[in-house]
């Protein structure tokens, strides 16, 4: 592991860290609406020349009072600096305005999580998402997931499709060299591997094995994709332990899948795909390990993001760590063949075969 190895803050930078912390929330939605009312955009697109607080407010038509707090805030926070009586913007501050993966990450933790995270502590506690009661009853987010509000909807179906669009293109060459004509696609979503697969290779047949509820959004996109003639759908509730997993495939494939389970849910589901594969079939699966990123901000991000799963998803997940990840894998009779890193942005691939030792 290349970062969190040392403590190298003096006390000086380590009490100024956990102020920002203390002010984290304040922090995170000042930012916000700095990006939404459109006060970071004016500034990027004034330049060095900078604005004052009278002309910020006269092109937006903000109350003088509000301006003043969300730029003095600013300042602070690094998003602006002031000279002579006028604010330019920062690195930092373009970064909130205008980069995907920024914007991805704000909107993700403001619709989704914000609220949910008040009762992180009862979903430590009690191994449930306790935060999900904001939006409903459900077990889990993914039962939930088409009867959420749409604006919730958005950020997290963009947060999700985020990763894997920039994940997916390097990755089908690498699956589909072997030669692979039909591929089962448990916990295929809305559908986007099976249809990039589909266009990748011209005679590959593909199913799709998810929630019914899951499903019906992945029909509709295939169907207007023209490519109901080889994408099949198999509807099954993924974490019923009877379920019995379809077989006669080449190989079995499973993206961002994983993360959103246990590891005993994790070992249940390969156990399944290993009773539903020969020895010369793969199982194979991409995931976004916190250990295996080439920066510190990605291995951030995700370490965070495995706190969504605790107090909203389904309590008992995370982006995990790839030796946690590898011994539920190994611990369900597979052996990692190959370990393909740096996939897109942050993803894995992982080639799985029977081991030789293990048994049914």
């Amino acid at each position: 592991m290349k970062f969190f190895t040392k403590d190298n803050k003096t006390a000086l930078e380590a009490k100024g860290l956990a102020q920002w912390i203390a002010f984290g929330p304040v922090v995170f939605q000042v930012a916000r609406v700095m990006r939404n009312t459109g006060i970071l955009r004016i500034l990027l697109e004034k330049g060095s020349d900078g604005l004052t607080t009278e002309e910020i407010r006269e092109q937006l038509k903000l109350p003088e009072y509000g301006l003043r707090i969300l730029l003095e805030s600013s300042l602070g926070i690094g998003l602006v600096i002031l000279n002579e009586g006028k604010y330019t913007i920062t690195k930092t501050g373009t970064y909130i305005h205008n980069d995907p993966l920024t914007n991805v990450n704000m909107n993700f933790i403001h619709d989704v999580n914000y609220k949910g995270l008040f009762d992180l502590d009862k979903s430590i506690e009690t191994g449930k998402p306790v935060g999900l009661k904001v939006f409903g009853g459900w077990d889990t987010i993914y039962e939930g997931l088409s009867s959420l509000p749409t604006h919730v909807q958005k950020s997290w179906f963009a947060f999700d499709h985020y990763f894997s669009d920039l994940a997916f293109p390097p990755a089908l060459s690498k699956v589909y060299s072997g030669g692979i004509k039909k591929i089962l696609d448990i916990g295929g979503n809305t559908g986007k591997w099976a249809i990039a697969s589909a266009r990748f290779v011209k005679d590959l047949e593909i199913t799709i094995m998810d929630l019914p509820g899951q499903l019906q959004v992945a029909k509709e996109r295939v169907k207007q994709a023209g490519l109901s003639d080889r994408i099949h759908f198999y509807p099954a509730n993924l974490l019923d332990d009877k379920t019995v997993f379809p077989t006669g495939f080449d190989a079995i494939w499973m993206s961002q899948f994983l993360d959103c389970f246990s590891e005993a849910e994790i070992i249940s589901i390969l156990k399944r795909c290993y009773n539903a594969v020969t020895g010369d079939q793969y199982v194979l699966i991409l995931e976004a390990f916190w250990d295996t990123q080439r920066f510190e901000a990605a291995a951030f991000c995700l370490q965070q993001t495995s706190v969504y799963f605790t107090a909203l998803a389904n309590g008992n997940s995370q982006m995990y760590h790839s030796e946690i990840f590898i011994r539920c894998i190994e611990e369900a009779g597979f052996v990692v063949e190959e370990k393909i890193d740096d996939i897109g942005l942050s993803h894995t691939l992982l080639k799985c075969k029977k081991s030789k030792s293990a048994h049914t």
